[in-house]
């Protein structure tokens, strides 16, 4: 099959970059999806939500560096405010690039994977997804929404080659996580949840990035359907 190529969407920043930046030294060809314009090689500015725009991405992908065979879906927005006051149009957002941006973005790439008879997709959810969060009903469902999808998607391709798994992280120094600092979101300060973390420190983006490279290795072959959490022990 050659050097396989790989997509990273909200590749721009945060756990994306890193999972890019990881896939690249692996050795793959890494084409990143995001909606903030970036000068970096093979980045795409796109709207996961807008699947024409999407097709049209990834078929400039396709002739600078193949098949797509590899899909990480990381693009993702979140949102705070009590579920009262959540009107619809804030509750679709969060569902539209979440949720249907993923639903796009495998749909998308399918047939390349089904051609070669194998593919690798790893969807990046949230440990929110395990216990909930205040004020984030919208976040949440939509994140629980792909691990449905994960397994749905493992079972129904595995057969053909193609694996599906699911990493939502957890507690990962990222800008976000700073900001909800800031905003005193996170009902403490980070280093008060690093005391309540059981490997006493904050996540990396480039631990998830490590997780994402394995499940997409020869090595995770016989994986599919799982929900690896990334979270230093806060969710089991």
């Amino acid at each position: 099959m050659g050097v396989k190529t790989a997509v990273v969407t909200g590749g721009g920043s945060g756990i994306g970059q890193a999972i890019a930046q990881r896939l690249t030294a692996e050795g793959y060809n890494v084409a990143t999806l995001d909606r903030t314009p970036s000068e970096e090689k093979n980045a795409y500015t796109v709207d996961v939500t807008s699947r024409e725009q999407i097709d049209t991405v990834l078929g400039a992908i396709r002739e600078d560096l193949g098949p797509i065979t590899i899909l990480v879906n990381s693009a993702g927005i979140v949102g705070n405010a009590r579920f009262v006051d959540i009107d619809f149009d804030a509750w679709q957002k969060v569902i539209d690039v979440n949720l249907h941006g993923t639903y796009h973005c495998i749909q998308a790439v399918l047939p390349d994977m089904l051609k070669a008879k194998w593919g690798r997709i790893v969807n990046i959810s949230s440990s929110s997804a395990h216990a909930g969060q205040p004020y984030m009903a919208h976040y949440v469902a939509a994140k629980s929404a792909i691990n449905g999808l994960t397994k749905s998607l493992a079972l129904e391709l595995g057969q053909v080659g193609i694996t599906v798994n699911a990493v939502p992280p957890g507690f990962v120094d990222t800008p976000l996580l700073r900001r909800d600092e800031e905003l005193n979101r996170l009902g403490g300060t980070i280093e008060d949840h690093i005391l309540r973390t059981p490997v006493r420190r904050v996540g990396k983006p480039e631990d998830i990035a490590a997780a994402c490279a394995f499940l997409i290795s020869d090595d995770a072959s016989y994986i599919t359907g799982q929900i690896l959490g990334v979270n230093g022990g806060r969710n089991t």
